[in-house]
């Protein structure tokens, strides 16, 4: 009768450890899956133009040094950015975040208006 409760006993402890497992390995993809939705790029730029329906084109300019010269350039680059609402208007301070191909240029969706156009 021992052994075969020692048996028992056993089985439930390898059970026990497995559902462990498994809910630590269910944890780990969701943690790692919210890693990568941190991972977005973020980046701030102004509005030049919002004449289609639900997209923007959205400026981002940065000033960088050149290595050899040590000259300030100022490169800019437009994204198209999803506006659900179409609530931005031209010249207003946007924050916007990377996100999955929407169309084949849109790659960008609005977050937020930083700041109006007056």
């Amino acid at each position: 009768m021992d052994t075969a409760d020692t048996v028992e006993q056993e089985i439930n402890e390898i059970s026990e450890n497995a559902e462990v497992a498994e809910a630590a390995e269910v944890a780990e993809v969701t943690v790692v899956g919210a890693v990568a939705r941190n991972m977005r790029k973020e980046r701030v730029g102004m509005v030049v133009s919002n004449k289609m329906d639900k997209t923007a084109v959205v400026k981002i300019t940065e000033s960088v040094k050149h290595d050899k010269y040590s000259k300030i350039l100022r490169r800019s680059i437009k994204f198209k950015v999803h506006d659900e609402n179409n609530e931005c208007d031209i010249g207003d301070k946007v924050l916007i975040m990377e996100t999955k191909p929407l169309s084949k240029d849109k790659h960008f969706r609005l977050v937020r208006i930083l700041e109006k156009v007056k």
